[in-house]
């Protein structure tokens, strides 16, 4: 039996586990998965509707609500001994309350630096720190051998329609863009920016990524960013593989290594 232990997470708050957690509940749909890849499937024992990784294991768990919406009466009755979640992806609020009540643990995630030191962090958390080591050596040496593209290219990548929302910077999927290569437009902008057709006409992308997440762009939708950009490539790409920073980054380097490829020979001229 282990004494106090005492962490602190990555938005600087200070939590005491009296022993390894036994009822943990995460907030953060990658970060659940995570969870699931360090072994801790039976501790555990709540997740968001968005939790949706991997896909025969999260249906066994009680779902507390969504990422910006928690059922607050539903994870006093899971009594959890730990709770995880993330600054970008949950609401002030509703972590607020729970802090007053049980120890929670935030990420805060900008960088694959970032990622790689959660997953460290919540492998002490959870007493799985040999799991943990082996997914963050995995994933920084896929990292290492991604070969960007040279030199960067103009690229807008969105996540939303109607309204047209694109990713500016301050995030993590602003920071794979420029891992690969892929430089984006909307960079002076912040976070997640509202966009007009002429602004993208202006910003002049010669790629344009459409994310299969949180909005489901798919081929249909290429004719109305053609319309705006004529010149540009326009590409749907699995937004998990941009945004999901738990152990789904191990899969990350193959995807963005083949859409890089696909981007040159598509940015040829034949």
């Amino acid at each position: 039996m282990r004494s106090l232990y005492t962490f602190t997470d990555q938005m600087g708050h200070t939590i005491t586990l009296p022993q390894l957690p036994q009822r943990i509940v995460s907030l953060v749909p990658s970060q659940t998965e995570l969870l699931f890849d360090l072994g801790l499937q039976d501790r555990l024992v709540g997740l968001t509707k968005f939790c949706i990784h991997p896909t025969e294991k999260v249906k066994q768990k009680t779902v507390i609500g969504g990422t910006k919406n928690f059922k607050l009466e539903v994870i006093d009755a899971l009594q959890p001994d730990l709770i995880i979640g993330n600054k970008e992806e949950n609401y002030e609020e509703g972590i607020a309350q729970l802090q007053g009540k049980y120890p929670v643990w935030m990420s805060d995630i900008y960088t694959l630096e970032d990622a790689l030191q959660m997953i460290t962090q919540i492998g002490r958390l959870t007493g799985t720190e040999a799991k943990a080591e082996e997914l963050v050596q995995g994933i920084a040496s896929g990292f290492k051998n991604l070969q960007p593209l040279r030199p960067a290219i103009p690229t807008a990548y969105f996540i939303w329609r109607k309204p047209y929302m694109a990713v500016g910077s301050d995030n993590f999927i602003d920071y794979m863009l420029q891992r690969c290569g892929f430089h984006n437009v909307f960079a002076d902008l912040s976070r997640y920016p509202e966009v007009s057709p002429e602004q993208l006409q202006i910003a002049a992308p010669t790629l344009i990524l459409l994310s299969s997440e949180p909005y489901p762009f798919q081929d249909k939708h290429f004719a109305e960013f053609q319309e705006i950009c004529p010149k540009a490539v326009i590409k749907v790409v699995d937004g998990e593989m941009f945004s999901w920073y738990g152990s789904r980054l191990l899969k990350a380097p193959e995807y963005l290594q083949n859409l890089i490829e696909e981007v040159v020979k598509d940015s040829v001229p034949h």
